[in-house]
């Protein structure tokens, strides 16, 4: 939905739904009843995620009409598309694999650039600008040493170039203004601001320039159109769990010039060890489920801090000289507290407030996918808690 600050919806990875059929079926019992609850008299936006073979199904053309006409039944619009999980992201065994494949594959490459295609043929004519979130390059653990870490990291910026001279050529033939909008998070290659801004400025410009140069473009153009096409995904929770100060971030891209595509409106578990200690180990050790990855990073009260794979790593190395904990579990936006553990829901206060004072991308989505394995008393019917989230989201806005 259009808001003063952005276009705000919820992404679709919630749902599941591999191939488009099983998708749109759960699309179509979803979002009439969404939409009466958060904009009934206004049109709204949907956060399309679509995995691989929901893409190429979606590509037939009989399949993109009937989806086409549905949105416009619906007074529905796609502004926004997930392409970070390229397969199976419910009910399976997901953790490190949702990098898979990663950006050194060919498969990364031409899934992605399926995506752009739909989005810019999805995007209404009465908006210019669209974006897909993607992965941070590669999963860092699959790189067994500084060289080969740095031999990947060349050559998933090299397919991501590939990927803007698409868009390129895409506004040129549609007009529309498209962008990748890469996603840091918890051991990827990017993980946090100053690991993206440094990629960005050694990596991506660079062999930008001298990618498109082969092409024909100057420096100033080759930077331009980088710098239009390449953006920010800027995760809350993600970047969160790195204890970065959503202020701190915006304002560091600000200074290197840099856009952010998509502000993913998430929420991390919070864990101060001050007090029963013991106690909340037990109460997370809920948290401890099998399908996603659930990287910690534990800050110690010397302010040092120590990272962890996933979850099962960080309750085994617990001891007495950590202070808090932040882990990547995307957690319920409305709620604070979860019993004895919080949440870091006042970065999202903290981060709409400095979006608010002064916007900074057009594009706002919620991103909880994880309520199948919440503890059963944070469970709610699923629509409610899609309904719930967006209401107070717009209440922040």
């Amino acid at each position: 939905m259009k808001t003063p600050y952005g276009h705000l919806s919820y992404c679709s990875n919630i749902h599941p739904g591999e191939d488009w059929k099983e998708h749109f079926a759960v699309l179509q019992s979803s979002i009439p009843e969404i939409k009466a609850r958060v904009c009934p008299d206004a049109p709204m936006g949907i956060g399309l995620r679509l995995a691989n073979q929901a893409s190429i199904d979606l590509s037939a053309e009989q399949n993109f009409e009937t989806f086409q006409n549905w949105l416009t039944e619906q007074n529905c619009y796609v502004f926004t598309m997930n392409g970070f999980p390229f397969g199976n992201f419910h009910h399976t065994i997901v953790k490190d694999q949702v990098h898979a494949p990663d950006w050194t594959t060919q498969e990364r490459l031409d899934y992605t650039i399926r995506l752009f295609n739909l989005l810019a043929r999805l995007l209404p004519d009465t908006l210019e600008e669209g974006g897909i979130s993607t992965s941070p390059l590669s999963y860092r653990f699959w790189w067994l040493n500084e060289v080969a870490l740095e031999e990947a990291t060349i050559k998933a910026t090299k397919n991501m170039i590939l990927v803007v001279e698409e868009l390129i050529a895409l506004k040129a033939s549609t007009g529309k203004t498209l962008h990748l909008d890469i996603e840091p998070e918890p051991d990827g290659i990017l993980e946090n601001s100053r690991e993206f801004i440094n990629w960005y400025n050694n990596y991506l410009l660079p062999i930008g320039i001298e990618q498109l140069g082969a092409k024909g473009f100057l420096p100033g153009q080759a930077i331009e159109a980088i710098k239009t096409h390449i953006q920010l995904c800027y995760d809350i929770c993600h970047f969160a769990v790195g204890f970065e100060a959503p202020k701190d971030v915006i304002v560091k891209m600000e200074t290197e010039q840099l856009k952010v595509g998509k502000i993913q409106i998430s929420s991390a578990l919070k864990v101060d060890f001050a007090e029963q200690a013991q106690e909340k180990l037990d109460v997370i050790a809920q948290y401890n489920e099998p399908v996603y990855l659930h990287q910690v990073v534990a800050q110690r009260y010397d302010g040092s801090f120590t990272k962890y794979p996933d979850l099962s790593e960080a309750i085994a190395g617990f001891d007495n000289s950590i202070s808090s904990w932040r882990v990547h579990f995307h957690v319920p936006l409305f709620l604070e507290q979860y019993g004895l553990l919080g949440s870091t829901q006042s970065d999202i206060v903290n981060t709409v407030d400095v979006h608010k004072a002064k916007p900074f991308t057009n594009h706002l989505e919620v991103e909880t996918y994880t309520w199948g394995v919440l503890p059963k008393e944070f469970q709610a019917p699923l629509n409610e808690s899609i309904i719930r989230e967006l209401n107070w989201v717009k209440g922040l806005l």
